[in-house]
């Protein structure tokens, strides 16, 4: 997990982390990306975390590297990571649901669907599917009703670092996190393409749920064009598009990539003019 302030919700996240009632013995990791209100005294006074430090310029992609790179060093083949996002909530038995469907649909990493905190009744995403060619990531949600667990988890292109669990094999495989080109957003969905074209099923449980705020997607707004793509902090910061793109396409797609990227980046000038 990890946290960079925000301390109350790092430590209501870290509850739903301990009620957790798994099959397999938990081992807590908090990567603090520079902290300075008050997170970094509460989490060296938990005796039950190991904390990995950075200096504020890990973002989200440079965290997770330095957390995957930790265990690597010495985690089993059969062990199993799990990210997950310190602005969530879940049930004491989320874990444990998606261990038993990555057991069950093995190999496979499995994803969380994400419901409103304020409703929990309402599905507010359940996964990510690719347009490649237009360059479109929309949520299945809009293609797919949301369905019994009886009929299975949803395939899906991506997943998020909200919740999601992956057999350790998969990094061995696919490798870890690509912080230079991919600091904060896309890092996630762009690890996860990875781990499908290595062999392994992209799934999201039903039963396994986050709860989260409305606005848990992409809300910061950008002042300007150079800002949109070029600020770290921006959905839209170009070397990250550009690189997960190029991972996500086929060897057409990638010949032709730049243009239609130019031609997108157009439409969302006019736009914002």
């Amino acid at each position: 997990m990890p946290v960079f302030n925000r301390l109350a919700m790092t430590q209501r996240a870290l509850g739903c982390l301990r009620a957790q009632q798994v099959d397999e013995p938990l081992r807590l990791i908090v990567i603090d990306d520079g902290s300075t209100d008050g997170t970094a005294e509460f989490l060296a006074a938990q005796k039950d975390i190991t904390v990995l430090k950075g200096d504020g310029s890990l973002w989200w992609g440079g965290a997770i590297e330095v957390g995957l790179q930790h265990v690597l060093q010495e985690g089993l083949p059969s062990d199993w990571i799990l990210l997950v996002n310190n602005d969530t909530l879940f049930a004491t038995d989320f874990v444990q649901r998606l261990l038993d469907t990555a057991r069950a649909y093995a190999p496979a990493a499995v994803g969380s669907v994400v419901c409103d905190e304020a409703a929990p009744d309402r599905l507010l995403s359940i996964g990510a599917v690719f347009d490649t060619w237009r360059l479109r990531v929309r949520d299945k949600l809009e293609q797919e009703r949301p369905r019994d667990s009886a009929k299975g988890p949803h395939l899906v292109d991506a997943l998020s670092g909200r919740g999601t669990l992956y057999p350790l094999a998969a990094f061995r495989i696919a490798g870890t996190m690509k912080p230079v080109w991919l600091p904060h957003y896309l890092a996630d969905y762009e690890l996860a393409v990875r781990v499908r074209k290595a062999g392994f099923k992209l799934l999201v449980s039903e039963d396994a749920a986050v709860l989260s705020a409305d606005e848990f997607g992409n809300v910061y707004q950008t002042s300007s064009l150079r800002d949109k793509f070029f600020a770290i902090r921006s959905p839209s910061y170009l070397p990250a598009v550009l690189a997960f793109w190029w991972r996500a396409s086929s060897l057409l797609e990638r010949i032709t990539l730049l243009p239609r990227l130019i031609f997108v980046s157009c439409k969302v000038r006019r736009h914002l003019s």
